[in-house]
């Protein structure tokens, strides 16, 4: 089965190129190495292109990272593995062999290195504790079936504890393949900050993450600095010939304009998933009852909920109010499927940008917006605006004034939706939709 290793990176540099180079007789005999970087100013990315295959760039945050990794490779196995951990040589062949003998997800053990002389305790701990509970950290180098990682919704929107979160969904599926060959993982935290005070802080991490504290609040007490949140709700159609992407049918036919519709709605969540911001809902055209919208929610563990009669005011209203209604606190983000340009980072930076203001909008160079994001509920931005014409954009900013929402706009991108438009994204991306 192909494989591909993930790493996450966050100026890593010092020590990249050792970790990297480590990993090429796994390369040589066929698995694919990706590097993603979120947000790295030391020169990592530099590195990294020179002994991986591919780097890609994602927000920061190790879930999003992984996502962004995932999404990116067609291969039937991945394997997410920490900058600062180094695989056994074999580490492909015991994997295989665990596949093999039925298994569809698992682990290495794993060796702490530092100075501390109960490190080599602390692992043992660690592999035994993850036997007992069938639960594994992103330490001892998860290994899945593209398949079960897919079914399952990739990394929840965590800023921490990811790797027990996927664990414990892939645990009510299947128990794990519990390799005893080890990874070494860098003991660097236990060394700086104090061995018996690292060995208590996640002690109490982990016992608050099991009681349901709040994922933000423990990524403060771990040291990270946790990304904005924000739940993202796409409004789609479904991709019905003669009834999806109408201005692409004189250039694709009917057929072909519907199966665009369709690659712009998967990338769009996708794009959302990587993003890891929050919660993610799917409002749906004509109704959450199309056979597409069912597979999506099955798919993707992504809620599907139908969009109201009425105009693109009334629908994004609609998502609006319900998602206010069920979490007053967390700023909300409202995308539609036309711009296939838009990226995790883009979103990021919306949820970003929520964090000092009511409103975020990303214009769109004809006139209107690609995306509009509310820290509180503003009604008024989704009323009184000629909806399909180029004063969307000015409207909705008047309408901004006139309630007195401070807003932010981030940099200007551009819908697919005339000809020209396709032929343009084809020109800028030809196989990024199927």
């Amino acid at each position: 089965m192909s494989l591909a290793i993930i790493v996450p990176v966050l100026n890593e540099a010092a020590t990249l190129a050792a970790r990297l180079q480590a990993l090429a007789p796994l390369r040589a005999r066929g698995a694919e190495l990706l590097v993603v970087d979120g947000g790295s100013t030391d020169g990592t990315p530099a590195i990294a292109r020179a002994l991986s295959d591919r780097v890609l760039q994602a927000p920061r945050g190790r879930a999003a990272q992984l996502n962004a990794g995932a999404a990116a490779t067609r291969a039937e196995v991945l394997l997410f593995l920490h900058a600062d951990t180094q695989l056994p040589a074999d580490a492909d062949r015991r994997m295989h062999q665990a596949l093999q003998r039925g298994h569809r997800w698992g682990r290495f053990d794993v060796r702490i290195d530092g100075d501390h002389a109960l490190l080599p305790m602390v692992a043992w701990f660690m592999n035994q504790r993850s036997r007992l509970s069938g639960i594994a950290t992103g330490d001892q180098a998860v290994f899945v079936q593209r398949r079960l990682f897919e079914s399952v919704g990739g990394f929840a929107a965590l800023p921490l504890m990811e790797d027990i979160d996927l664990s414990r969904r892939l645990k009510a599926i299947e128990a794990p393949a519990c390799l005893s060959e080890r990874v070494s993982t860098s003991g660097r935290r236990w060394d700086q900050h104090g061995f018996w005070r690292t060995v208590l802080l996640m002690w109490r991490l982990r016992a608050a993450h099991a009681l349901g504290r709040d994922a933000h609040a423990l990524a403060l007490r771990y040291g990270y600095r946790p990304r904005a949140p924000a739940a993202v709700a796409v409004l789609a159609k479904a991709p019905v010939a003669g009834l999806a992407k109408t201005r692409l049918i004189p250039l694709l036919g009917a057929a072909g304009a519907a199966r665009a519709q369709r690659g712009f709605a998967l990338q769009t969540l996708a794009t959302a998933r990587a993003a890891s911001t929050g919660e993610l809902s799917l409002w749906c055209a004509p109704d959450a009852a199309h056979r597409f919208f069912r597979a999506l929610a099955v798919r993707h563990g992504v809620a599907a909920l139908s969009q109201p009669a009425g105009d693109i005011g009334q629908r994004m209203a609609a998502a609006m109010q319900h998602h206010f209604a069920r979490a007053p606190h967390t700023p909300l983000l409202i995308v539609g499927t036309d711009c296939p340009v838009l990226t995790p980072s883009h979103l990021q930076q919306a949820a970003d940008a929520l964090q000092d203001h009511d409103a975020v909008l990303i214009p769109a160079e004809d006139g209107g917006y690609v995306l509009i994001g509310l820290r509180r509920p503003v009604p008024e931005v989704f009323t009184e605006v000629p909806w399909s014409t180029a004063q969307v954009l000015e409207r909705t900013r008047e309408r901004l004034r006139g309630c007195g929402a401070s807003w932010q706009e981030l940099p200007t991108l551009w819908d697919v939706d005339e000809p020209a438009d396709w032929l343009r994204w084809q020109a800028a991306a030809p196989r990024a939709v199927p």
